[in-house]
């Protein structure tokens, strides 16, 4: 029994982390809605160690792979010296397409976190296997907000 009350309240803990480090890819989105570009953000963590914080940049760079996910798997890379992400989570605001899902399967990261789902063009419905084997998704992470700052930034532009 006592153990069970552990194991709860790790995941207890882990929902408080994972929504502590979701709020900071929700900041880069609103850095990105701020600029004019399509409301996503990213956020890669180590071991507890924010290795990098992005935002959608296709606009900007005039670049349709600069995702908010590309930018941060690629300064992420940057800051261990590395091509390979294993033992890092991606968090990230709006389900990777198959392309940012491919990269992070790439990449080797070990568990993805996001929060609104991509219904369209999400790596779900297109690429399901894009993902490295062993990686972990919990989705839906603060889905609320996620989707309101998606919903917000579209109804702004129509």
């Amino acid at each position: 029994m006592w153990h069970q009350q552990t194991l709860r309240m790790t995941a207890e803990e882990q929902q408080k982390e994972d929504e502590r480090y979701m709020r900071l890819a929700l900041a880069e989105a609103a850095r990105a809605m701020q600029a004019g570009e399509i409301p996503v953000g990213a956020v890669v963590v180590c071991r507890g160690r924010i290795l990098s914080r992005a935002h959608n940049l296709t606009e900007t760079l005039r670049d349709v792979t600069a995702h908010a996910e590309m930018q941060a798997l690629t300064a992420a890379a940057n800051t261990l010296g590395g091509k390979y992400l294993t033992d890092c989570t991606l968090y990230v605001t709006v389900e990777p397409c198959a392309m940012c899902a491919g990269a992070t399967g790439w990449a080797q990261v070990s568990r993805v976190v996001y929060g609104a789902p991509d219904e369209k063009r999400g790596y779900t419905r297109l690429a399901p296997s894009a993902l490295h084997p062993r990686a972990t998704v919990t989705a839906g992470v603060l889905a609320e907000e996620c989707s309101r700052l998606m919903r917000d930034f579209f109804a702004a532009r129509r």
